[in-house]
């Protein structure tokens, strides 16, 4: 939500490497074909059945529906069984069913899918003598749960064209352990609807619902999606080990947790899991205290650990902003070892009823994505590209961009430039919003600006900073503070000369 004419006269200049982590190549849909056949006069008050076959391994079954003969009152109510019994009874509310391993849309039942054959119902409450109806239903079946491989009419993006989305990464619900005040004043389990509602209230754009190793909050969610049209929803979990804990976004497939060196026998193999079910990952909350006083909470894998396996780190995070805790030493630390991670920020919120100004509260901090669409594969293709900036306090318009140049070539935030030794560099940060900060330079976790920083007298300033190569490997990054020193945007780097993460 960045000025108007920022998002509308400013396009982003693409990025001209990939991100840290390959991303996984989603298993594309199996299968899908269409169905058709015509219901006639005779078949009034009757149910017709449709068989289809599913074959092993199908994690998802999507099917849409169209009929002719509406303008002739026939009416049409759309159901699906599966080889065990009804999965699905909508009447003639909904045109569209998807049934998947952990969510399903309303009128359906999530769970497993049965090999074999499966029905499509139809039931026909009205259709006039000598009249036929022609039905249409496409069917798509699936072998993954990542989002970026399910039929396209379950991820039509919410906003189309390029933009700057504000969002949050990280949030709890009665799925774990979110709590809210019961009517009559008690702390309870709290409802996906009160976190997804918050946000909406804050003005984001996305949200992901990351519940300590559940995956029960996805039906919620896609219950909760076609109401909440302006507020995208990605499937999300906080994989929480005794090692530490990790973030995993985009897809609704379930990884095992349990990291005890048999079941899941160290982290690389876990990273790899996520990976192969087409899901995105990043280090939450690196350097909390770990031991009885927060389970897990640190990082403190027992063995070495390839980066390269994750996509970021979660440079702040509202639960640890709030006892004065810093987790962007661990991100610099990374970075100084070529491990290309972006930067990102999540609000860890636990109760979404507290007030929205608060630290902690949803959208504080805020994660800015630059992003083609507003749709879940778009905004973590942003986040793997480093497209993104951390809005500390959580504003509704606050920008910070950022681009190198030398000689011809261009790059943005997240993307990687070359530059032999002697060339000059300039780099440019354009801040929206933020009169009465100052701006930083980091070079390699060192900030080069004077103490006091440059100060920002407009809520439209463009600074610059020239730099000669030496050839060598480093990182810049642009950061905006507020009078009292108080970090208020945190822009992710560019990378000069990148090698391999030692």
């Amino acid at each position: 939500m960045a000025l108007v004419c920022f998002l509308t006269c400013c396009p982003f200049v693409s990025a001209v490497t990939g991100a840290a982590q390959t991303e996984p190549t989603a298993q594309p849909t199996t299968k899908d074909f269409v169905l058709e056949g015509t219901v006639h006069g005779a078949e009034n008050r009757s149910y017709v059945q449709v068989p289809f076959s599913v074959p092993a391994g199908t994690e998802r079954v999507t099917i849409t529906f169209t009929y002719t003969g509406k303008e002739q009152h026939t009416a049409l109510d759309l159901g699906l069984l599966d080889s065990a019994g009804l999965r699905c009874w909508s009447g003639g509310n909904k045109s569209t069913l998807t049934v998947g391993l952990m969510d399903a849309t309303p009128s359906c039942l999530p769970g497993a899918i049965p090999s074999g054959t499966w029905n499509v119902l139809i039931g026909v409450p009205n259709i006039r003598a000598g009249v036929e109806s022609h039905y249409s239903i496409h069917v798509y079946l699936s072998r993954t749960g990542a989002v970026a491989a399910e039929p396209p009419i379950l991820r039509e993006p919410l906003r189309t064209g390029p933009a700057w989305f504000r969002g949050d990464l990280h949030m709890h619900t009665a799925h774990s352990d979110g709590q809210c005040p019961s009517q009559t004043g008690k702390m309870v389990p709290c409802p996906v609807f009160f976190t997804v509602d918050a946000a909406a209230r804050r003005g984001l754009d996305f949200i992901a619902i990351t519940d300590h190793n559940a995956s029960s909050q996805y039906d919620a969610m896609r219950e909760l999606q076609p109401y909440f049209d302006k507020v995208l929803l990605i499937p999300g979990r906080e994989i929480t080990t005794f090692e530490g804990h990790i973030n995993f976004l985009g897809s609704t497939d379930f990884i095992d947790f349990r990291l005890d060196g048999s079941t899941v026998p160290d982290m690389n193999t876990l990273l790899r899991s996520a990976a192969r079910v087409g899901a995105i990952t990043s280090i939450n909350h690196a350097l909390a205290p770990s031991g009885e006083i927060c389970m897990g909470c640190g990082w403190t894998p027992s063995t070495p650990v390839d980066m390269h396996l994750l996509t970021g780190v979660e440079a702040v995070n509202g639960g640890s902003e709030q006892y004065g805790l810093s987790d962007i030493p661990f991100w610099n630390k990374e970075l100084n070892r070529g491990c290309r991670l972006a930067g990102i920020g999540g609000s860890d919120n636990h109760r979404p009823m507290q007030p929205l100004d608060q630290i902690g509260s949803i959208g504080s901090p805020t994660t800015v994505v630059y992003a083609t669409e507003l749709s879940t594969p778009a905004i973590l293709d942003g986040i793997r590209a480093g497209h993104v900036f951390i809005d500390v306090a959580g504003t509704r318009d606050r920008i910070l961009e950022v681009t190198a140049h030398a000689g011809s070539r261009s790059v943005n935030a997240g993307d990687q430039l070359d530059a032999p030794p002697g060339e000059a560099v300039e780099f440019e940060a354009h801040v929206l919003a933020a009169a009465g900060g100052t701006l930083h330079w980091i070079e390699d976790g060192n900030d080069i600006t004077p103490s006091s920083g440059t100060a920002m007298s407009a809520a439209d300033v463009t600074q610059s900073l020239s730099w000669t190569s030496d050839g060598g490997r480093h990182w810049f990054r642009a950061q905006a503070a507020g009078p009292d020193g108080k970090l208020w945007l945190i822009g992710n780097p560019i990378y000069i000369n990148w090698g391999q993460c030692e």
